[in-house]
């Protein structure tokens, strides 16, 4: 393999790219890879990376740019109909784009640092929290007026509070750990598994209705998307409110869900 110095040198080929910086590792992550990393954005990322690694960007820098395209998915939200949930669409695949690779230019370059996950960490708190409350804004009729407006924009701030508790529940297991003096959990499936039956096995059942996987940003745009298709036949504000008063109720089952199955299983055990 290549041997890198810490500015990094530029790749010769996308597969020797894809050597050192995919590694398998990385590729068979149980719970870090997206679905749609998976699926397709793996196989491209490396070109995105190639170009980034043209450059003297630094993969923090790459992960700026993950923040800011998150940002600007979430406020495409408030161009009304199709147009902005379509642009929200696209934005959102293409921050999860980036967010492949920042950390393929850091495995290069050789430059991970803690900054780098902090920042990874506020990309995604901030985009997955800003979506449902712009889609507050959109139920509600942008521009707003208030006080009617009230209901539809505090359910978005709701349903905001309650996705980034969910996701911070598994960063409370990591700080609990650590503080508990214990090793760093390896991403393996079995980690996670509840070690009570009962628990267990509606933690499986929920692999036939997963609906605690709709609150990342990719599954939210797709979901606004749909419903935007639906608003070109019946009220588009309509549709956007049934999203909304749908979503907010979910979000509370799976965040209890997700508590009680970590409570349940080896991940906050001694």
């Amino acid at each position: 393999m290549t041997s890198l110095d810490e500015h990094g040198t530029r790749p010769t080929s996308i597969a020797q790219l894809r050597a050192v910086s995919q590694p398998p590792e990385v590729r068979l992550r149980a719970n870090a890879e997206h679905w749609v990393a998976s699926l397709y954005l793996r196989d491209l990322s490396p070109y995105l990376t190639w170009l980034l690694l043209k450059t003297s960007i630094s993969a923090n820098r790459v992960t700026g740019l993950m923040i800011l395209t998150g940002w600007a998915t979430a406020f495409s939200l408030l161009i009304p109909g199709v147009a902005g949930a379509a642009l929200a669409l696209v934005l959102g695949q293409l921050q999860m784009l980036v967010d492949c690779s920042d950390g393929e230019v850091a495995r290069w370059r050789n430059s991970h640092s803690p900054a780098g996950v902090f920042l990874d960490k506020v990309g995604h708190y901030t985009t997955e929290g800003l979506i449902p409350v712009v889609l507050g804004f959109r139920a509600a009729g942008w521009p707003l007026e208030f006080p009617q407006d009230f209901a539809w924009t505090t359910a978005g701030f709701a349903l905001a509070l309650v996705i980034v508790l969910n996701k911070a529940l598994n960063d409370m297991v990591h700080v609990a750990r650590a503080n508990a003096g214990l090793d760093k959990l390896s991403d393996r499936k079995e980690e996670a598994v509840p070690s009570q039956r009962v628990v267990a096995r509606l933690r499986r059942a929920a692999r036939f209705v997963p609906f605690h996987r709709l609150y990342h940003s990719v599954e939210l745009t797709i979901i606004i998307f749909i419903a935007s298709i639906v608003g070109l036949f019946f009220d588009p504000q309509v549709v956007d409110r049934v999203v909304l008063v749908a979503l907010l109720p979910l979000a509370v089952l799976s965040l209890a869900g997700h508590f009680v199955a970590i409570m349940a299983s080896k991940r906050v055990r001694t």
